[in-house]
């Protein structure tokens, strides 16, 4: 078990040693870069649960202008995410998970605060209520139908079953016709997967977005150099195209209730919530769409 909780300090506390800080034992750290150049991102979990051996259940990091206190206990991790929840709940904003969540609009970006309990009670009580899941019950019947239908004629022609390709094929199907009313998805048929559609591409190019490495999240002073090797051209461009994607699916569902009665999905549940004006939070279109990618970019998780 590892997780982290980040935070920033000031510039006069930069200068103190690790003892001063009164921080956790640690890897011994390079000026500026602090432990930046030890980590091995490919397998970071691994890297970290390795140095928990040599520093402890309780370690620090020092990552640019960022301090990283790794927990590696299940003891110390239930203190601080259950006991002592909300004096760690804060977080740093990092650009590329703003960037995504429409700076922060979402209740997995939003920094803790009036905010973020509203957004979550939204969340919590009309998109993930026991109400909503029975009512997409059909939905999830249908698709395992299909599924089963699909094992069962590859099992008739005695070929290979690949449970985890098809696994994967039916969690996109349900949270695609969940959120969208309809697939966006491959399309699965007996040989193989059709091309990939420019949503899956889409929700791909997301993940790296979020998930990148810019010099402004480590290094506030140097964000010039994101501009200067096109990394925050490339961010803007991929969201810009998502943020295009989702108010043309927005529109559609918009023409959609005007013309003829559809099965309820997501985004008709967001758009009434739109127009509920006794919600402390006003929902825009920006709340919308960012809902609606953090909803569906488990897809590709």
């Amino acid at each position: 078990m590892t997780c982290a909780c980040m935070g920033q300090r000031g510039k006069g506390q930069e200068k103190h040693t690790q003892n001063k800080t009164n921080d956790p034992p640690g890897p011994p750290r390079f000026p500026i870069i602090g432990n930046l150049h030890q980590l091995n991102f490919a397998n970071l979990h691994g890297h970290l649960y390795q140095l928990s051996h040599k520093y402890g259940p309780l370690m620090s990091l020092r990552l640019g202008s960022l301090t990283a206190i790794v927990v590696s206990s299940a003891e110390i991790a239930k203190e601080a995410l259950s006991t002592h929840d909300r004096q760690l709940a804060g977080r740093p904003t990092f650009y590329g998970q703003m960037k995504i969540s429409y700076n922060g609009l979402t209740v997995t970006f939003a920094p803790y605060g009036e905010y973020w309990r509203e957004i979550r009670k939204i969340t919590v009580h009309h998109l993930l209520s026991a109400k909503q899941v029975l009512y997409f019950r059909p939905v999830r019947y249908d698709e395992v139908s299909r599924t089963i239908n699909i094992i069962s004629q590859l099992a008739s022609q005695s070929k290979p079953v690949n449970l985890s390709e098809i696994t994967i094929y039916l969690f996109n199907s349900i949270i695609c016709r969940i959120a969208f009313g309809k697939r966006y998805d491959d399309e699965y048929t007996i040989d193989k997967f059709k091309t990939k559609s420019k949503f899956q591409d889409l929700l791909h190019e997301i993940q790296v977005v979020a998930g990148s490495f810019y010099m402004r999240d480590y290094f506030p002073y140097m964000g010039w150099v994101d501009k200067l090797v096109g990394r925050t051209k490339w961010a803007d461009k991929i969201c810009k195209d998502l943020d295009l994607f989702l108010q043309e699916i927005i529109d559609d569902h918009l023409v959609e209730r005007k013309n003829y009665e559809h099965q309820e999905d997501i985004i008709d549940v967001l758009l009434q919530l739109q127009e509920d004006s006794s919600l402390p939070v006003h929902l825009t279109m920006d709340h919308i769409k960012c809902q609606l990618m953090v909803i569906n970019i488990t897809i590709t998780l």
